[in-house]
């Protein structure tokens, strides 16, 4: 959520900032701001709504070669050209964006602002007000800039411009994401590297409480005590075309269709020169030591957990709990003697995951993190990572990262047993394959489940998914792509749990989408569809050959059992978005949702 894009060199700025806030679109914003600045002094154009608002606001006429730009998601603050960023200090000679929460700004107000007439309800606010006030004081800027630092509690990521210092950007980060590119002649601030490819390719890190001064010419990165630190460039492997939509309408079909793809790109950068999955000995090393796995996750990645400790139990034998992120940090169980902690996040920016992450490493405890973006705040502090290879994922929902994660936890599961010298019969390699077809046969089957969609969820305001076992964890995921992006109440059961109070809302005409991949359950899982069924519903069995039956309206291509979640979530998926393609929602920008989860 939120975005911030800077840029400072001797092109105009203002189409680089639009084009870089567009490409962060997909981490959800309900308004967007940028400010330039030239020898006439700081122009801030900024608008509630979508980036397409806020060009049509940009005088063309301004131009200028240093500037700083924002998409803003609501946190203090309702969604208003009020309370977009740039925000100015109350003389306009100091303009910020920011991403993250100052968890103390009132204390602040009430300490330092009492005098000073703010004009938002956002926290940011504060934060420029206190460089005004230090400057008054008599501080040059980059003084005055680290004194409000110091003052600072909560999440942060600045970028900060001076009227007076020419072709200066200041910028500061705390545990928000935040990055600076390098150009020739030019260097860019970014959120995301993804933001600024169309400009370069090489990146800085920023860690948590430095102060960064940016010009054309250097970048000059320091602790909070002043200290230079020397850091050296990356490259971001990220390819530009695979962040456009090409021929697709939106970013979430073609991230569903690109699973198949995925799936034989994991096997490839997973595969031994003996042709066996395997991951790093050492992180092999880091889960046999380990007395206990504990998952820490949010959303979707959650999900992806919740069938990872099915792989992690069934094939290593390793003990695996799976937590909720935001609730863990602030209620931590009772811990084994020598936990490892697995933290699953497809952006690796998750702030509730990242909150556990410093908490458990102050314990003394080793992570492991999943993640799809390498360099990220989580890959960059836990002790080993490992990564999706799914490639950049643009719609809100996630799709293909879902998949991936899935694939690889049962990669790091098959490994481990293997490892610990189990005699496992599962092919991982062929059966991976097996599912990247089957996957690939049900993307090309998309009318049959436009049509399944428009026969259970053309005129409904809820659904039910029921499973057992494996199934259930996947009728979770379900649930959640068809709630946030069609606005559908949706909710996911374990099929055995129906009798136990949810069969209360079943009501004639209750659609109730029911998996029966799983042969030891089959049975159980049709008997509760008899029971919602006696009771009005109107169900819709999907299940997999081998195991169908008459009145099944879908039955997918025949998996390993294990890894049914790869093959039996593309129908939901298919679901989720025609359902709110009929219900003409914004598919890949729901309401209210951000991609990347910031803050706590």
């Amino acid at each position: 959520m939120c975005g911030i894009v800077g840029y400072i060199g001797l092109n105009d700025a203002k189409e680089i900032l639009l084009k870089g806030l567009e490409k962060l679109e997909y981490r959800g914003y309900d308004s967007a701001g940028i400010a330039v600045r030239n020898e006439e002094g700081v122009h801030v154009f900024k608008e509630k709504g979508r980036i397409a608002d806020l060009r049509k606001i940009v005088d063309l006429s301004v131009t200028a070669t240093t500037g700083i730009g924002h998409t803003r998601w609501a946190t203090h603050g309702a969604p208003s050209q009020l309370n977009a960023h740039p925000h100015q200090s109350v003389s306009g000679r100091f303009t910020l964006v920011h991403n993250g929460v100052i968890e103390n700004y009132e204390q602040l107000k009430k300490e330092y602002l009492l005098d000073v007439a703010l004009q938002s309800d956002t926290d940011t606010e504060v934060i420029v007000q206190l460089v005004q006030i230090f400057s008054n004081e008599g501080l040059e800027t980059e003084e005055a800039f680290r004194k409000t630092l110091n003052l600072l509690k909560g999440s942060y990521a600045l970028a900060l411009l001076d009227r007076e210092a020419e072709e200066t950007i200041f910028v500061a980060k705390n545990k928000s994401p935040l990055l600076v590119g390098l150009g020739e002649d030019f260097n860019v601030v970014a959120s995301d590297a993804m933001a600024m490819l169309q400009v370069t390719d090489q990146f800085v890190e920023l860690m948590d409480k430095e102060v960064v001064i940016v010009t054309k010419e250097q970048v000059t990165i320091k602790k909070l005590d002043g200290e230079v630190v020397e850091r050296a460039p990356y490259t971001a492997e990220l390819d530009a075309s695979d962040i456009e939509k090409g021929t697709y309408a939106h970013y979430m079909m073609k991230e569903i269709d690109e699973q198949p793809l995925v799936m034989r790109k994991i096997i490839q950068a997973y595969q031994s020169d003996q042709g066996e999955l395997t991951v790093d000995e050492e992180i092999l090393a880091a889960l046999n030591e380990a007395d206990r796995l504990y998952v820490i996750a949010c959303g979707t990645s959650y999900h992806a957990g919740l069938l990872g400790k099915q792989y992690l139990e069934k094939m290593a034998k390793i003990p695996t709990e799976v937590h909720v992120a935001s609730e863990f940090v602030y209620n931590m169980p009772l811990l084994s003697a020598n936990p490892l902690f697995i933290f699953i996040s497809q952006s690796g920016e998750t702030a509730d995951s990242r909150a556990v992450l410093v908490k458990i490493k102050e314990l003394g405890y080793k992570a492991l993190t999943m993640t799809n973006v390498p360099g990220s705040t989580l890959s960059r502090e836990a002790d080993h990572t490992l990564l999706l290879h799914a490639g950049p994922e643009i719609a809100v929902a996630s799709t293909k990262a879902y998949t991936a994660q899935v694939a690889v936890l049962a990669i790091l599961a098959n490994a481990a047993a293997q490892s610990r010298g189990g005699n496992l019969e599962l092919n991982l390699v062929k059966e991976l394959g097996i599912a990247a077809n089957a996957m690939e046969v049900l993307c090309d089957t998309k009318d049959e489940f436009e049509q399944i969609t428009r026969d259970y969820l053309s005129t409904t305001r809820n659904c039910f998914f029921i499973g057992r076992s494996i199934d259930f964890f996947v009728g979770l995921e379900g649930a959640l792509k068809l709630k946030e992006i069609s606005y559908i109440q949706a909710e996911g059961f374990a099929g055995g749990e129906l009798k136990h109070g949810t069969i209360a809302l079943i009501e004639d005409g209750t659609p109730v989408i029911a998996l029966a991949t799983q042969e030891s359950v089959n049975l159980s899982i049709r008997g509760n569809v008899k029971e919602v069924a006696a009771r009005g519903a109107n169900p819709c069995i999907i299940s997999m050959k081998g195991l169908e039956a008459e009145d099944d309206r879908f039955v997918i291509p025949e998996v390993h059992e294990l890894l049914t979640p790869l093959v039996s979530i593309i129908p939901l998926q298919l679901i989720a978005y025609y359902a709110a393609l009929h219900r003409d929602c914004d598919v890949d920008k729901p309401r209210n949702l951000a991609k990347s989860v910031t803050v706590e």
